[in-house]
C-alpha cells in the first residue's frame, strides 16, 4: 500500500485556507478517501446520528505527480485529525517551498512496540527543509472501504427540488438568533422557490421565509397565490404535493451552514424523498466565469429528527 504525491500551490489554498477550516467546524476527525482519481473528505457517512459532509477533488485538482497503489484496487482510506492537519499545512506555507511532497508512511514512534502510519508532508525551502508527520488511522480493511464506498454512493442521491438560498452569511445570522430560542428547526421547502425556516416552543413560535427563490428539478405548475399569508400558502403546497417539510436539529444546520468557509458560489437547499434527509448542495464556478466547477464538489446531509420525539 503506497501513497505519494506533491500538493500544488493551489491544493494547498484549497484545503488550508478553506476546505480543512470547515470540516473542522463541523467535526474533529474525518475520512480522507484516496483513489486512483479523487481525493475525498468525509464526515460521518457511517454514522447517521451527525452532520455527514462530503468534499471530492479531482487529483488534479490539489497534487501533481499523483501515485497510489494498494490491493484494494488502488484505494486507500483511513481517519484524521483535522487539526493536526491543518497545522501542517500552514506551516508548509510559511516555508515558502519550492514543492509540498505528502506521502502515507509507517514509523515507529518513541517506545512504541510496532509502526505507526503517518501522513509525512515535507517541505522544502531554499536553505531549509521542515518533515511533519501526521498521525493517522490505520488503513481501512478491505471490508471497511467497501463499506465507505458503499454509504458514499448512497449519499450521491439528490432532491427531486432544489431552491437556491441567497446569501449564506445571512442565513447563518438567522440561525444564530433561531439557536436562542429553542433546538429544533422546521424547515420546508415548496416547489414554488419558497424556504421556510422555523422554530416552535411552548411560548413562542419565530422563523422567516426566503420566497421567489430559483428552483432546480420539479417545479410546481400551479400559480402561487400571494394574497394570502406565509403559513397558508405553505399548508396549502403541502396538501398539494408541491412542498416538504422536516424537522433537524438547529445545531446540525447552524454546522452545515459553516460550509460557507468553503467560498462556494451558490448553495440550494432540499428535502429528500420521503423526507430522509435535509440536503444541502454547494455550486462551486471555474474562476472568471459561470460555469459550473466539475472538478470539485461539496454537499451535506443533515438527519431528520422523529416528530414523535420531539
Amino acid at each position: 500500500m503506497k501513497f505519494k504525491a506533491f500538493l500544488t500551490v493551489n491544493g494547498v489554498n484549497l484545503l488550508e485556507r478553506r476546505f480543512v477550516p470547515a470540516f473542522d467546524k463541523i467535526g474533529r476527525v474525518c475520512h480522507l478517501y484516496l483513489t486512483r482519481d479523487h481525493v475525498i473528505l468525509l464526515h460521518n457517512v457511517l454514522n447517521a446520528d451527525g452532520v455527514q459532509a462530503i468534499a471530492q477533488f479531482k487529483k488534479e485538482v490539489l497534487f501533481d505527480e499523483y501515485r497510489i497503489s494498494s490491493q484494494n484496487d488502488d484505494r486507500i482510506a483511513f481517519t484524521v485529525d483535522l487539526a493536526l492537519l491543518l497545522r501542517a499545512l500552514k506551516s508548509s506555507v510559511s516555508m515558502d517551498g519550492e514543492k509540498l511532497q505528502v506521502k502515507l508512511v509507517k514509523k515507529r514512534p518513541i517506545a512504541a512496540e510496532r509502526p505507526m502510519p503517518y501522513l509525512t508532508f515535507e517541505s522544502k525551502g531554499y536553505k531549509s527543509a521542515i518533515i511533519q508527520d501526521v498521525p493517522v488511522s490505520n488503513p481501512l480493511s478491505r471490508v471497511e472501504v467497501h463499506e465507505l464506498q458503499s454509504a458514499l454512493d448512497m449519499a450521491q442521491d439528490l432532491p427531486q427540488t432544489l431552491v437556491q438560498v441567497p446569501d449564506l452569511l445571512q442565513l447563518q445570522s438567522l440561525v444564530d438568533r433561531l439557536k436562542n430560542v429553542g433546538e429544533v428547526l422546521d424547515v420546508a421547502i415548496t416547489q414554488h422557490g419558497d424556504f421556510h425556516l422555523q422554530v416552535c416552543t411552548t411560548f413562542v413560535t419565530v422563523g422567516s421565509e426566503y420566497s421567489r427563490l430559483r428552483v432546480v428539478g420539479v417545479r410546481a405548475n400551479s400559480p402561487l397565490d400571494e394574497s394570502i399569508s406565509s403559513s397558508a400558502r405553505l399548508e396549502r403546497a403541502l396538501q398539494r404535493g408541491e412542498a416538504s417539510s422536516v424537522q433537524v436539529s438547529i445545531k446540525h444546520f447552524a454546522k452545515s451552514i459553516q460550509c460557507y468557509m468553503t467560498r462556494p458560489d451558490a448553495a440550494f437547499y432540499g428535502i429528500a424523498s420521503e423526507g430522509a434527509c435535509l440536503t444541502v448542495i454547494f455550486q462551486f464556478f471555474i474562476p472568471g466565469t459561470r460555469q459550473t466547477d466539475n472538478s470539485i464538489s461539496l454537499h451535506c446531509r443533515l438527519p431528520v429528527l422523529d416528530p414523535g420525539l420531539t
